[in-house]
Order: C-alpha cells, then structure tokens, then sequence
C-alpha cells in the first residue's frame, strides 16, 4: 500500500469538505474575518494535499519525512484554525505556529532531499 497516496487522498478530501463547508455552511454562522481565518486553513490543507500527491506518484523520491511532517503541519496547522473558528476557543491558534513549523519542516527536508 502507498500510504504517503493514501494520506494524499484523505487531505485531498477533507480539504475540499472543509472548504464547501466554509463556502456554504459557516457563512451565516461566523463572522467574515473567522471565514478568512477557515479560508487560509483550507487553501493550505489543500495545497499540501497536492505536495503530498506529487511525492506519493513520483518514483525515485523516498520523502517519509517530508511527508510524515507536511501531514502533521496540515492537522496541526489547518484543523487548529478549524477548531478556533468552530468554537471561538482563541487558545487553539496557539497549536497554529506549530503545525507551520512542521509544514516548513517538510520543505526543507525537500530541500536535503535535493543534496542526496
């Protein structure tokens, strides 16, 4: 099983779940910089779904790392805006900056990958 195409699909998914449901099911209940806040979380959950894909479909790259980390930073990142907009709980943007730590983290192990 390619678990790093598996993960690609899962993100991709939600990804999109998450930004329907910002499009049309937040818009009435939250206020317009909360649907901001759901907007950013979604566009990076979804673009590191792609990143992941890539990795996951091209042969010779083994990039665990770089995935295991981009994976962890969108959950970290992306649901921890999530959650601050769907309970206003401010104290969950403080998970935020880790998960783009670990999004960064992932690539700059791309980037180690490239002196390999």
């Amino acid at each position: 099983m390619n678990r790093s195409l598996m993960l690609a699909g899962v993100l991709g998914a939600t990804g999109v779940a998450a930004g329907a449901m910002g499009a049309h099911a937040l818009e009435s209940v939250v206020t317009p910089e909360r649907i901001e806040i759901w907007n950013t979380a979604a566009q990076y959950h979804l673009t590191h779904a792609v990143v992941i894909l890539v990795l996951a479909v091209q042969s010779g790259i083994n990039a665990r790392l770089a995935v295991l980390a981009m994976t962890a930073g969108v959950v970290l990142f992306s649901f921890s805006l999530y959650a601050l907009v769907l309970t206003d709980v401010t104290a969950l943007a403080m998970i935020t900056p880790l998960g783009g730590l670990l999004l960064m983290a992932g690539w700059l192990l791309l980037c180690a990958k490239a002196f390999k």
